[in-house]
C-alpha cells in the first residue's frame, strides 16, 4: 500500500535564483520616485560569482538568468590578479575614500585645518563643486580598480571583461549578486558610463551603487525557516553604546523605532549574548548604534568587533558560539535584517577569515547593511534614520532602498558617503505588514 513520506528541507541553495522580484505597488513607485531612471518594475538580475581558489587564483563567472549564454553556460574567465593583490588593492580603495572625504579639511587664512565638512554635517551642498571634485576622483579609482581586477591577456578574459561593461553600462537599473569568496567595496566601484541626462559628465551616475541595487553574498546558505508572519507592528531592537544616544538624529532614530515597531533596546553585551543564545529570537530588526573595531585576540588576524555601552568585543566567533546548538533545531528562529551602523561593519578583516556580517547571515539574518570605511557618527545616524524610515513601511526592499539613499544623499547634500555602505545579502528583504 503506498506511504506518504515526510520530508524536511534542510538547505535550498537554489532560492536565490528562482525567486521573483516583488512588483512594485502604486505606493512603492510614489516612494522611490526620487530614484532616478527608475523605469522598469522588474529590473534585469545579474548574478557575479567571484571563486577563490588554494592557488590564491581567482575564477569569475557571471550571468542573467535567463538570457542564453555562448553553448547556454555562464560567462567565465580566470583573473590575471591574485586574491591578496585584489584584497591589497580594496583596502586601498576604501583608505583613499577615507582620506579623500573623512579626513579632508578646510585651511584657514594662515593654512591650518579649519573644519572637517564631511566628518561634522550630513549637507554639504555649499562645497557642492568641492564635492563634485571628490566624487569624480573617487568614480576614477573605482573605475580603476574594477579595470585592474579584469585586465589580462587572452580571449576568454577579453570577452568577459567586454560583457560585464557591457551589462553594467548599457542595462539599468539592475539587481546585482555579487557571490564573492572576496569581500570587496562593490558599491564603490565605478564604470564609463557616459555623459549624464544633460550630456554633461555625472560624477555620480557612474558608480554602481549608485547605478544598481547590489548585494554581496557569500559561500555558505542560510538556514530554511518557517515564512515571515506578517505582523501590524515590526518587532525591533536597539543594540547600543548610551554614550551615542545624542549625536545628531540618534535620538529621532530611537523614537521612530519606539513609534513604529514594538521594540527593545540593550545596552550592554549580557543581554544581547543571552537573547542570541534562545531558540527564538523573532525580530524583524535588529539595529546596532555602536563601536565598531578591528581587534587581534592574540590572533595574526585581526577580526571586526562591535562593544554596546561595556567593554565585551562581540566577534563573529562569539556570535557562533552563543547560536551554536540552535544551527539544527527545527524550533529555533533568527533572521532579522540587521543594520550594523559602526565604523567598519561592512567590511571584512585582512586575512578574510571571517566576517561578522556574513557570520549573522549564515546564521539566519535576512541581510547586513554596515558601512565599510571610518563613518562619521552624525551621517551614520541620519543614513539610519532614513533608512529605517523607509524599511519599515513595509513597501520597499534593502536593495531599492540602499539604491534610493545613494542618489538622495548625493542629489539633496552633494555627499557620497552613502555609497560605503555595503548590503551583504538582502536585496530583496521587506516586512510583510498586515493592512
Amino acid at each position: 500500500m503506498p506511504q506518504e513520506l515526510l520530508v524536511e528541507i534542510r538547505q535550498n541553495p537554489s532560492a536565490d535564483f528562482t525567486r521573483l522580484p516583488r512588483q512594485r505597488g502604486p505606493r512603492e513607485a510614489e516612494d522611490v520616485r526620487d530614484a532616478e531612471d527608475v523605469r522598469d518594475p522588474l529590473p534585469l538580475d545579474l548574478i557575479v560569482s567571484l571563486r577563490r581558489r588554494r592557488d590564491d587564483t581567482l575564477d569569475v563567472h557571471a550571468f542573467r538568468p535567463g538570457e542564453r549564454t555562448p553553448r547556454t553556460r555562464p560567462h567565465r574567465a580566470e583573473l590575471a590578479v591574485t586574491g591578496t593583490k585584489l584584497l591589497a588593492r580594496a583596502a586601498r580603495l576604501r583608505t583613499t575614500w577615507r582620506d579623500q572625504l573623512v579626513r579632508y579639511a578646510t585651511v584657514d587664512d594662515f593654512g591650518m585645518p579649519d573644519d572637517y565638512p564631511f566628518a561634522s554635517a550630513v549637507d554639504v551642498s555649499h562645497l557642492r563643486p568641492v564635492a563634485e571634485g571628490r566624487a569624480a576622483e573617487l568614480a576614477e579609482e573605482g573605475r580603476y580598480f574594477l579595470e585592474t581586477m579584469l585586465d589580462g591577456p587572452g580571449r576568454e578574459l577579453t570577452v568577459f571583461r567586454e560583457y560585464l561593461n557591457r551589462t553594467l553600462t548599457e542595462h539599468g537599473p539592475l539587481r546585482i549578486s555579487f557571490d564573492s569568496d572576496l569581500h570587496l567595496p562593490w558599491p564603490m566601484l565605478a564604470v564609463d558610463g557616459g555623459p549624464g541626462h544633460d550630456g554633461r559628465p555625472d560624477p555620480w551616475a557612474d558608480f554602481l551603487g549608485h547605478r544598481h541595487q547590489i548585494e554581496q553574498t557569500g559561500a555558505a546558505y542560510p538556514p530554511i525557516q518557517p515564512p515571515h508572519p506578517a505582523r501590524e507592528r515590526p518587532v525591533t531592537s536597539l543594540n547600543t553604546d548610551d554614550t551615542l544616544e545624542s549625536i545628531g538624529r540618534a535620538p529621532e532614530v530611537r523614537k521612530l523605532l519606539e513609534d513604529r515597531s514594538h521594540l527593545t533596546v540593550r545596552t550592554e553585551s549580557r543581554g544581547l549574548l543571552d537573547a542570541l543564545s534562545r531558540a527564538v529570537l523573532d525580530e524583524d530588526v535588529m539595529y546596532f548604534w555602536c563601536h565598531g573595531q578591528f581587534v587581534a585576540d592574540g590572533s595574526a588576524f585581526k577580526q571586526l568587533a562591535v562593544r554596546l555601552s561595556d567593554d565585551r568585543h562581540i566577534d563573529a566567533d562569539l556570535v557562533r558560539r552563543h547560536r551554536r546548538r540552535h544551527l539544527d533545531a527545527p524550533e529555533a528562529m533568527f533572521r532579522p535584517f540587521v543594520l550594523l551602523n559602526a565604523c567598519h561593519t561592512g567590511q571584512s578583516a585582512e586575512g578574510e577569515l571571517e566576517h561578522l556580517g556574513r557570520a549573522l547571515v549564515d546564521l539566519g539574518a535576512e541581510g547586513v547593511l554596515g558601512p565599510q570605511i571610518e563613518i562619521p557618527q552624525v551621517f551614520a545616524a541620519e543614513y539610519a534614520f532614513a533608512f529605517l524610515d523607509l524599511y519599515l513601511t513595509g513597501g520597499l526592499t534593502a536593495g531599492e532602498i540602499t539604491q534610493t539613499l545613494v542618489r538622495r544623499f548625493a542629489r539633496e547634500h552633494g555627499n557620497p558617503l552613502a555609497l560605503t555602505y555595503s548590503l551583504h545579502c538582502g536585496i530583496d528583504s521587506i516586512l510583510e505588514l498586515t493592512p
